[in-house]
């Protein structure tokens, strides 16, 4: 009489030998499990199994472990930045912080530096695209959020660097364009709606010919001596046009209005088309970093375009055949204290402190402005030479290849001491440091002073200006010598 089977006479020990397992076209239940030859089968086969199982999920486990902290390739949520900063021989990061600050030379070596006509009252539409495909996560974030936090240091940079420019702020989406804060000088007013995501929903589809209509309308009225620019950052592929956008385009060209687009998805031949026939600049940008350098060309203001024929759109007078400058009227005004509140003429509030408008005598909060009362561009002195400087680059420092006795030993402008090469580098070896400097110095073309690459950098992305012209009597960096503060 056999006994009761168990569920336990079914597992094999591990020290037991596996000499035969079921076959493939065999089952359990075709066995004979009251014998032990079947039962010895039966628990043999499922052993096996088992241990598969195990080494399966052990292989997941260790995958997983590997895998864990690294994220997706094209989401980046986590880089090791201190593996790309290296110490040179010596123990320092200074190799390291000349490599970075070298990429910025590099572009800034690249822009002309000739003292061309610009226009320094610049009024610009900043269009968002709040499309539904800005939702994609392509980057480390969403593209709509990497617009509007890049939208808000550009915001902030292009104040500092163009204080007596306009700028408004347009968004598109479900196929038309909205204006969210007019033509104004306070950067304060596109940086609170910037930051207000509860309007900025993104959805539908965007429509560039709704923008150029509504940038047209708000851009066309303007004086001629301002220039009239709108950057567009558009992430979707299509366009939702209500009529012929192309007869819009020639429309926009005639009112000498310039077009530039930042795509962050693929080449557009449409938008190649705007910005070829506007004058304007079409870029693709590659990744995030890419987006900010892109979008942070367009702080500098731009070459004036030729002038037209028509003496509306800024052109010679027919009495004028050759092309003279405008001319504009500002106002300097003075900030005052008072006790009693007065009412503002750009607000309408009551406010103790303003600038008073030097025609009118009108109060207002802030400058650069327009007085609301008279139409006086009011201005402060410092804020008319910060944008002036624009007019007059500094010129491109040269690297300096050769030491001599006569060297300086320290930088012009910070007294940093240079470092001392043991030798002179070779042609080959010049040529393979680009616009590196073995030396670490940059000399002036114009008063021959020497700078570090620091030095170098603020000189021409801030200061505007060059200390050892300053100090020689030349007056400032510009070809000509006027000065840039």
């Amino acid at each position: 009489m056999s006994r009761k089977r168990s569920e336990r006479d079914f597992i094999a020990d591990d020290n037991e030998p596996v000499d035969e397992l079921l076959r493939d076209d065999e089952d359990e239940s075709d066995l004979d499990l009251s014998s032990d030859d079947g039962l010895a089968r039966v628990r043999r086969t499922r052993a096996a199994a088992g241990r598969g199982a195990v080494n399966g999920r052990g292989a997941a486990q260790a995958q997983r472990g590997r895998d864990k902290g690294k994220g997706k390739a094209w989401e980046g949520q986590f880089e090791r930045t201190w593996d790309q900063v290296q110490e040179d021989e010596r123990g320092s990061l200074e190799g390291a912080v000349s490599d970075l600050l070298l990429t910025s030379k590099s572009r800034r070596i690249l822009r002309d530096t000739a003292s061309i006509q610009r226009g320094i009252i610049r009024h610009v539409y900043l269009v968002i695209d709040l499309s539904s495909a800005m939702l994609v996560r392509d980057y480390k974030a969403t593209w709509l959020d990497l617009t509007l936090q890049y939208a808000q240091d550009f915001v902030t940079e292009f104040f500092d660097q163009n204080p007596i420019g306009q700028m408004a702020v347009m968004v598109t989406r479900d196929g038309l364009a909205e204006r969210l804060t007019p033509l104004s000088g306070n950067p304060a007013d596109h940086l609170k709606v910037l930051q207000n995501k509860k309007k900025l929903e993104a959805r539908g589809a965007p429509s560039l010919q709704n923008v150029l209509q509504l940038a047209k309308t708000g851009l066309a009225h303007l004086p001629p001596h301002g220039s009239r620019e709108v950057i567009v950052i558009l992430g979707s592929l299509t366009t939702c046009d209500p009529t012929n956008i192309h007869q819009t385009i020639t429309e926009t060209e005639a009112e000498r209005i310039r077009v530039n687009i930042i795509g962050l998805t693929a080449d557009m031949k449409i938008c190649r088309d705007i910005c070829d026939q506007t004058k304007g600049i079409y870029r693709v940008a590659r990744d995030d970093l890419a987006f900010r350098d892109l979008l942070f060309e367009f702080v500098s203001p731009p070459p004036t375009l030729a002038p037209s024929k028509s003496h509306v759109l800024g052109g010679p007078s027919p009495a004028a055949p050759s092309s003279s400058a405008d001319l504009m009227q500002m106002g300097f005004p003075g900030l005052v204290h008072s006790t009693y509140a007065g009412v503002c003429a750009c607000h309408g509030r009551l406010r103790t402190s303003g600038y008073i408008c030097p025609r009118c005598r009108a109060r207002l909060c802030d400058v650069p402005t327009e007085c609301r009362v008279c139409g006086l561009t009011v201005v402060n002195a410092p804020q008319l030479a910060r944008s002036y400087r624009h007019l007059f680059p500094v010129a491109n420092y040269e690297r300096v290849l050769h030491s001599s006795p006569s060297d300086p030993l320290s930088c012009h402008s910070c007294s940093f001491p240079f470092s001392t090469s043991p030798a002179p580098p070779t042609a080959a070896a010049a040529a393979g440091l680009g616009d590196l400097s073995p030396l670490g110095r940059y000399r002036c073309p114009r008063c021959a002073g020497q700078f570090c690459l620091e030095c170098d950098k603020v000189v021409h992305d801030a200061l505007g200006f060059c200390p050892g012209c300053t100090e020689g009597g030349g007056g400032g960096g510009g070809a000509d010598g006027r000065s840039g503060t």
